[in-house]
């Protein structure tokens, strides 16, 4: 059980102060370079901000944001309804952007802003080579062949209301071994080298393409919206008023083709987090 570290990691985490915005970022790349974006963003508008990136899963920069440790980072509507809330599916984003809104606001005083363009959905992937040659393209046409094959996901995934039980029970998928949990970061390398068969990845990641891996469409509609947003705990916005506008004027910036173009640049050609975010605010400024 990962569950009892949360608190000492929480507690290990100490705010900026009130001078600075301290932004958290979750432990995936896609997470830190958003933790980076919205930290310049905010740099530009006049704040000084105190990076934590990496700090964990989704429950310990819950934890930590609640709990007034950070000030704000980017989560997804769809990971909070179904993982934090632990709300019933929903399939409808501005249902599930409205759930999360209203709790967040009344349990937390926590403000969901402008939602950055683009859904970061679970991809339920497999090697390009075994999608073409078995003719698959969805995952309910996958399910006879996974009695051969092993699954291999994120420790956060297996855990998850919305990940792999749900999942399995979704498409009655029955698996030749159970799965592989590793960190999030392997498991694309390890679907490629042969030594998992099927994975669950974010649909921006980069690697996908790199890699030669098939997303299988996920036909039964199981998983609910993810939307990537910011969010900002409300005392933090009266601290720093300039901040509600800067984390506006994210809003609608990001499309799913550019997230994961950013994702590639660091994963694959392995440039800096802060290096690709400049450059991606430098064009966003001429464009507008």
């Amino acid at each position: 059980m990962r569950a009892p570290l949360l608190p000492v990691i929480v507690a290990a985490v100490a705010c900026g102060g009130d001078d600075r915005v301290t932004i958290c970022s979750k432990n995936f790349t896609e997470s830190i370079l958003l933790g980076e974006i919205v930290a310049q963003q905010l740099e530009d508008a006049g704040m000084a901000v105190d990076r934590r990136f990496n700090l964990g899963g989704t429950f310990v920069c819950h934890e930590a944001l609640i709990a007034g440790q950070v000030d704000a980072y980017v989560e997804y509507t769809g990971t909070a309804y179904s993982a934090v809330l632990k709300l019933p599916p929903e399939r409808d984003p501005a249902r599930v952007r409205a759930a999360v809104d209203s709790a967040y606001r009344e349990r937390w005083d926590v403000v969901w802003t402008e939602a950055l363009g683009f859904e970061n959905t679970f991809a339920i992937l497999v090697r390009g080579s075994d999608a073409r040659r078995l003719g698959l393209t969805t995952l309910s046409q996958a399910v006879p062949h996974a009695r051969a094959w092993r699954p291999g996901f994120g420790y956060e995934f297996t855990e998850r209301a919305d990940g792999y039980r749900g999942l399995v029970a979704a498409y009655a998928l029955e698996f030749a071994a159970p799965p592989a949990e590793m960190d999030l970061g392997l498991v694309y390398r390890a679907l490629a080298s042969g030594e998992v068969d099927l994975i669950a990845g974010n649909s921006t990641d980069g690697q996908i393409a790199a890699l030669d891996l098939t997303r299988l469409e996920d036909d039964r509609r199981y998983f609910p919206p993810y939307e990537a947003v910011p969010v900002i705990r409300a005392g933090a916005l009266e601290r720093f008023p300039a901040a509600r506008a800067a984390l506006a004027a994210l809003g609608g910036a990001l499309d799913e083709t550019a997230m994961q173009h950013l994702n590639y640049l660091v994963d694959v050609e392995k440039r800096s987090v802060r290096e690709v975010a400049a450059e991606w605010r430098a064009r966003q400024k001429t464009r507008t």
